[in-house]
C-alpha cells in the first residue's frame, strides 16, 4: 500500500498559502497545522473540542489529553503543542470566540457541527488539490510530523509516544527518507 506523501517545506508553505484564498481558509489552516505540528490523525482532529485545547484563561494548553474514544488505539494519550501551534490556535480562537463555545469543535463544518473523519479527509483533499500537490492526503501531516522529529534527532521512543503508537516498528514505517539523505549518509563512510 502506497503511503501518503510527506510534504516538502515549500509544499507545506504552498498549502498554507492556498488556505488563505479559500472559503474557510483559517479553519483549513488550523486543520493542516494540527496534522503537521501536532501529528494528529484526521479522526482525532475531527473530535477536538475547544474545551480540550484551551485552559481556564482561554489560552491553548501546551499539553492536553485525547480521550480514549477519540483515538485509533482506544487509549487516552497526551498531545503536546509547540509554541507555533499554540499561537495559531490562540489567533483562530480570538477571531471566532464571540460565537464559539468551549464545547464546540475546533474544526467546525460549514453546517455548524463537527466534521466526520471522512468529510475531513475530503477537506484535506480539496486543499492539496487546490495547491497542486499530488499524492498528499490527510495522513501526510502525521507522516511529516514523525519524519521531521526523526530527522531532528529526537529519541524514537519519544516519537512513538507522541504519535500514540504501541510499537516502534509502526513509528518507523512513517519515517520518510529522501535520496539526498541517502547520498549524504554514504558520504560519511
Amino acid at each position: 500500500m502506497k503511503q501518503a506523501k510527506v510534504l516538502t517545506s515549500s509544499e507545506l508553505k504552498r498549502a498554507l498559502a492556498i488556505c488563505e484564498t479559500m472559503q474557510n481558509g483559517k479553519r483549513n489552516r488550523i486543520m493542516l497545522l494540527l496534522s503537521h505540528y501536532a501529528g494528529l490523525r484526521v479522526g482525532e482532529i475531527a473530535s477536538l473540542k475547544w474545551g480540550d485545547v484551551l485552559d481556564r484563561d482561554e489560552k491553548p494548553k501546551p499539553m492536553f489529553y485525547l480521550k480514549a474514544e477519540n483515538t485509533k488505539a482506544k487509549e487516552a494519550r497526551q498531545v503536546h503543542l509547540n509554541a507555533k501551534m499554540r499561537r495559531e490556535l490562540a489567533a483562530y480562537w480570538a477571531q471566532l470566540h464571540k460565537w464559539k463555545k468551549r464545547e464546540l469543535p475546533v474544526i467546525e463544518s460549514q453546517k455548524g457541527g463537527a466534521f466526520t473523519g471522512n468529510s475531513l479527509v475530503q477537506a484535506f483533499g480539496r486543499v492539496f488539490h487546490a495547491a497542486g500537490i499530488e499524492d498528499a492526503s490527510s495522513h501526510s501531516g502525521r507522516r511529516w510530523f514523525i519524519t521531521k522529529l526523526a530527522h531532528s534527532g529526537i529519541s524514537p521512543k519519544v516519537i512513538m509516544e507522541l504519535a500514540g503508537h504501541k510499537q516502534l516498528t509502526t513509528t518507523q514505517r512513517y519515517i520518510d527518507v529522501t535520496d539526498e539523505q541517502k547520498r549524504n549518509a554514504v558520504e560519511v563512510l
